[in-house]
Formats: structure tokens, C-alpha cells, sequence
């Protein structure tokens, strides 16, 4: 028997908007009331400034610090509740609460929800997908060119480190602000879009401050079923301007659900495992003395499979404390014609949300006859083979421990408790010298690992 998804009741945001929506009006500038020069001048939007979580992380995985009741619920009334107020003024593109959605029985209850608007509605991609660092391109879409209100807030560190939100705050054009704006083809209730540090146009590359930035959104929403995702070009990423996707769905993700086997801890109490009996091979990051080891242990994973043009899905979960990563080459075997045509024809794009075990799927046919099994052969083909990924993960362990500071140092971040291979530095070492004749830094097309 099929379960039904319930979703959260319409919350009523507990703010007067009509102020905001009148600032934006004046603008004026090229009468689309977007986020460029033209229409910035004088605009305002409202403004969520979270405290910065840097403090110890208890041995129950909870931030250790005195949480005062913030001025708005960030979650429930301001995010939810705005995006509801979109959903009234009728700025979707279709209405995705419509979607037939189920959950397929089985042992990791895979979610499948049929929603042929996005498919007919999406933006195309604009740019190449064998390239998973490429350039800003003003020219193609971008952030900038959306209208203001299809902006919810903007999301901001505070000042006095203490939660403050503002209704009305003039928008920061010198500090490049960081929004949250409305998907506008939505794949679940709330799906919203993180978008740091919006006007400094940056293209769709995870770096330190902006991956910490999405951990802090996950903390403040502060509910299990609030997750955001990341694409990378090249893994399902349609625009090449700095986001995150997150929305809210009220059951388990099945990769929250699958086993994992503890790889090592790093020095900051930093546990990286690995994913088990799961289609799609992938690492989870947790724990960490404050959000910002966490942060920077993910961080500079990703920035390790940019650098070697590995396309890459991440997921932050639990309220940000735990973090799946996955590197993929489902569009490298495509172009290859490695994938059967069966799949092909469901013309699903395997990215981080059906990665994670939320399948959106397409056609009619595909949403009835969805079973595990199905899910399964989908996800197994984004999944490097196992020696593919163990290549990777020496990548990845190499650039934690010997990645550059930023400063043109070296990071002191050293292995803690090795416990599963490679459990010396030798085996890195090992693995290394095997990978790097299949991954080359900075190689110009999509790596299939051999």
C-alpha cells in the first residue's frame, strides 16, 4: 500500500510585507524589477540576520550555545511563509503541490513524485556539461536578471552575533548581499534557492565561505526535513551562477536511512564514512568541534573534484550536521552512450535530490510503475565502480590533510583516528600514485575513472 505525503499547512507570514513591496515599486530601471544597476537603486528587501554557530558541538551532535528565541520563526513563518505568499501572487510556473507524490515500498522507501510541469517548464541548460569549472557568462540567465519578488529575504551574518530580522533593509550593493529567492519550477513545498553573495555574479563552485553559509541556513531552519542540495556543473547543475536548492518534504530520505562504515576522523573530531548498500557510491561528513571544521572538511573536498573536473552532488542533512557527498558521471556516460536506453527514455536527470532517494520523475508511465527495483538501476548508473571511487577518496583524503589555507600554506588538518583503509599514510600514498594516472588536474573533460 502506498503512503500519502503530508505536507505542512499554509502558514501566514507574521510580518506586514506592504512596506517592502512598496520600496520595491519606486525603483523603476528597466521596468522588470530585477537585481541588476538598472533596478537596484533605492530597493529594498527584507533581511534575516542568523548568529554565527562557531561554538562546541556536544557529544549528542547539538550546538552548544544559549539559543534565544529569534524575533521570526526562520523556518515555519518567514521561509515557508513568504514562499506561500509567492504562491498566491501566481509567480510558479506551475503548481507543485498538484504533483501526484508516493512513497514505493521497499526496504529504503524511495520517494516518487510525478511532475510533468518542470519537465515542460524548466529552463534549459545553457552550457557545456563535460566542464565542471567554467567562467560567469552575464550574457546567459542568471540570478540578477530575476524580479525582486521572487526574492523571499536576504540571509545574512549578524552584526552583534545575536538573530535580528528587519522587514525593510536596503539592499548592500558594495558587500554583494546573499538571497533567498523562490524556485520558480519548483520540486517540493518551499523549494527555495540560496544564492550567496548574489551581485558578485559568482559561477557555480563550492568555496569556504559560501558552503558555511548554506550549513548556517540548514542550522537556522533547524528541522530535519528542511535540506539543501548542491549540483555541480556537469552532475545536473542547469545554471552556472552560485546556488544551493533546498526544500522541505516531510519523510525520511532514503540515503539518510542507508548504513555507513566510519573511514576516519579528522583532527577537529571530523568523521567521514562511507556510504553502504546504497546504489551511488558517496562519502558522509558529521560531527566536528564547530560548524565551521565541518564546513571546511566538505568544503575542501569539493573543491578538491572541481580542481580535478569530477562532477559532484552534495546533500546537507540533519539541520547541517551531517553532509553526503557524492561524485557522479552519469552525464559523462551519457555522452558516451553507456546508459541503457530504457533509462534514457525516463529522461530523468539523476541529480542531487533523485540521488538522494527522491525520485521526480517525468511520464505517467514511469510515476506507476516505480518500484525499488527501478530506482535502483537508475542510481546504480550515476555510481563510479567501486575501484573509480576508491581512487577518488584517496583525492579527496589527500586534499583534506595537504590542502592549501588559502594563504599560500599549508592547512594543519591531520588524520585523528584512521580506522578503515587507507589506515597510513603510505596507503594514501599508494592510492594516490594509481589515481593519478587516471585523474589529471585540471583536465578539460569529464572524468570516467579506469
Amino acid at each position: 500500500m502506498m503512503l500519502s505525503i503530508k505536507r505542512v499547512p499554509t502558514i501566514v507570514s507574521n510580518y506586514q510585507k506592504e512596506e517592502a513591496e512598496e520600496g520595491a515599486r519606486q525603483g523603476g530601471g528597466c521596468g522588470r524589477n530585477c537585481l541588476r544597476n538598472c533596478c537596484l537603486p533605492g530597493a529594498k528587501l527584507p533581511l534575516y540576520a542568523f548568529k554565527r554557530l562557531n561554538k562546541n558541538i556536544n557529544e549528542k551532535g547539538l550546538l552548544d550555545y544559549e539559543k534565544k528565541e529569534p524575533p521570526v520563526a526562520f523556518l515555519d513563518s518567514l521561509l515557508l511563509g513568504e514562499w506561500e505568499d509567492r504562491v498566491q501572487r501566481g509567480l510558479f510556473r506551475y503548481d507543485v503541490t498538484a504533483c501526484e507524490t508516493k512513497v514505493i515500498p521497499g526496504e529504503y522507501g524511495f520517494i516518487a513524485q510525478l511532475n510533468e510541469g518542470r519537465h515542460l517548464k524548466k529552463r534549459p541548460t545553457e552550457f557545456q556539461v563535460d566542464k565542471v569549472l567554467q567562467p560567469f557568462d552575464g550574457n546567459k540567465f542568471n540570478f540578477t536578471k530575476v524580479g525582486q519578488e521572487e526574492v523571499l529575504f536576504q540571509f545574512e551574518p549578524s552584526e552583534d552575533d545575536e538573530v535580528q530580522f528587519f522587514p525593510n533593509a536596503p539592499i548592500d550593493t558594495e558587500n554583494s548581499p546573499s538571497v533567498v529567492a523562490i524556485n520558480v519550477s519548483p520540486i517540493e513545498y518551499g523549494h527555495v534557492l540560496l544564492i550567496p553573495r548574489i551581485l558578485k555574479c559568482l559561477p557555480q563552485r563550492i568555496d569556504h565561505d559560501s558552503f558555511l553559509l548554506a550549513l548556517h541556513m540548514a542550522a537556522e531552519a533547524g528541522s530535519p526535513y528542511f535540506r539543501l542540495g548542491y549540483n555541480s556543473l556537469g552532475a545536473f547543475a542547469t545554471i552556472n551562477h552560485l546556488h544551493f536548492q533546498a526544500y522541505y518534504l516531510a519523510v525520511p530520505f532514503p540515503i539518510e536511512k542507508a548504513p555507513t562504515r566510519k573511514f576516519t576522523t579528522l583532527n577537529g573530531r571530523v568523521k567521514i564514512s562511507e556510504i553502504q548498500n546504497y546504489p551511488v557510491r558517496g562519502l558522509v561528513f558529521e560531527g566536528g568541534h564547530t560548524l565551521e571544521d565541518l564546513s571546511n572538511a566538505v568544503s575542501d573536498s569539493c573543491i578538491c573534484l572541481q580542481n580535478n573536473n569530477i562532477p559532484y552532488n552534495v546533500l546537507i542533512s540533519d539541520s547541517g550536521k551531517r553532509i553526503f557527498l557524492f561524485p557522479q558521471c552519469y552525464a559523462e556516460k551519457q555522452a558516451l552512450g553507456e546508459v541503457n536506453t530504457e533509462l534514457l527514455d525516463t529522461q530523468v536527470n539523476p541529480a542531487v535530490w533523485e540521488i538522494s532517494g527522491h525520485m521526480v520523475l517525468k511520464r505517467k508511465e514511469d510515476y506507476h510503475e516505480a518500484s525499488e527495483q527501478n530506482a535502483w538501476r537508475l542510481l546504480a548508473e550515476v555510481s563510479l565502480s567501486e575501484e573509480q571511487f576508491q581512487e577518488v577518496k584517496a583525492l579527496i583524503f589527500e586534499a583534506i590533510l595537504c590542502g592549501a589555507d588559502g594563504n599560500g600554506g599549508v592547512k594543519q588538518s591531520l588524520l585523528e583516528e584512521p580506522d578503515v583503509a587507507p589506515q597510513s599514510l603510505e596507503e594514501v600514498d599508494a592510492l594516490n600514485k594509481s589515481s593519478h594516472s587516471a585523474v589529471v588536474p585540471g583536465k578539460q573533460e569529464c572524468v570516467v575513472l579506469h
